[in-house]
């Protein structure tokens, strides 16, 4: 028994592959050390998607090396938006490693990484935890139009990971319907999403870390994780928090608001150094100084 697992082709031309640039929202929102805040109920999400799961249950290193496996998610979602040419590099170089990345499931249905449903609901997710999942933590609510200019970013995003135009919603309205009826009816409660949620609540020292030092690691970490599975569950969608049967009272929706506005108003606060994340930061700065020099250049005497 198998699954649809090939990627039809294209049934129209697409627009081009483009690098994101610093005239884009997701130059100034997608790099803020914030990230972890809503990514995780994103990769939440996509442990609910039945061919995700199966593949992440094989292949992914989050159970053994949490923190790893969170280091280089990170680095390379920096690389999709700051990282310019080399931003279409990474995504070549992670659906090449995705080729390989498949598996038949208990009941013998096979999975494949690249399936057209899967490969875009990894993309998906993101449009939800910046237009939804990132409400607690914004200090004035998006309006139609900002969450439309966001989404068509994604939707060049999209394009730039070769996702079949067949998943790509054209608008953000036409979007909400699409993911409601994804949240309904496609996504399941998956072994592999309650592994994710104990993992959050609990950050497995790395390798390299000495076996006496475990104790301090854990009184270190601990408050952390707590504080993101808190977010995680809190920024996940209903429906969804219902299949996993995850609890949230009216208290924890009203915690989860005073966190998330001192959050808002205190991080615009840091020095962009510390605002946004390495590789963020250069880009943003690298893009300052380029303006600089081009100033200097069209001003100079001839």
């Amino acid at each position: 028994m198998t699954a649809s697992t090939r990627i039809e082709p294209a049934d129209r031309e697409l627009p081009a592959r483009r690098p994101f640039t610093s005239q884009s929202r997701m130059w100034d929102e997608v790099g803020l050390v914030t990230f972890p805040f809503t990514s995780g109920s994103a990769f939440l999400l996509q442990t609910m998607e039945p061919t995700i799961a199966a593949v992440v249950d094989e292949h992914s290193t989050f159970r053994t090396d949490p923190m790893g496996r969170a280091f280089r998610s990170i680095a390379s979602v920096m690389m999709w938006i700051y990282a310019g040419d080399e931003a279409l590099a990474e995504a070549d170089r992670l659906r090449k490693m995705h080729t390989t990345l498949n598996t038949v499931d208990a009941q013998g249905v096979r999975h494949t990484a690249l399936s057209s449903g899967p490969w875009a609901w990894v993309l998906h997710t993101a449009v939800y935890a910046y237009t939804e999942g990132a409400k607690p933590f914004s200090r004035t609510p998006l309006s139609e139009a900002d969450k439309e200019e966001y989404y068509q970013e994604v939707v060049q995003l999209m394009r730039n990971f070769s996702v079949a135009p067949k998943e790509i919603p054209p608008t953000y309205s036409e979007w909400l319907d699409y993911f409601h009826d994804k949240l309904e009816n496609h996504l399941t409660a998956t072994p592999v999403a309650y592994d994710f949620l104990k993992v959050s609540r609990r950050i497995a020292p790395p390798s390299f870390l000495p076996r006496p030092l475990a104790p301090v690691w854990r009184a270190a970490t601990t408050p952390v994780s707590r504080l993101q599975y808190f977010f995680t569950v809190g920024t996940t969608p209903e429906v969804a928090r219902e299949k996993l049967g995850l609890s949230w009272s009216a208290t924890d929706e009203t915690t989860l608001r005073v966190l998330g506005w001192l959050v808002g108003r205190t991080v615009p606060l840091l020095p962009e150094r510390l605002r946004y994340f390495p590789i963020a930061y250069e880009a943003r700065r690298l893009d300052r100084d380029r303006t600089r020099l081009r100033k200097m250049i069209d001003l100079r005497p001839i």
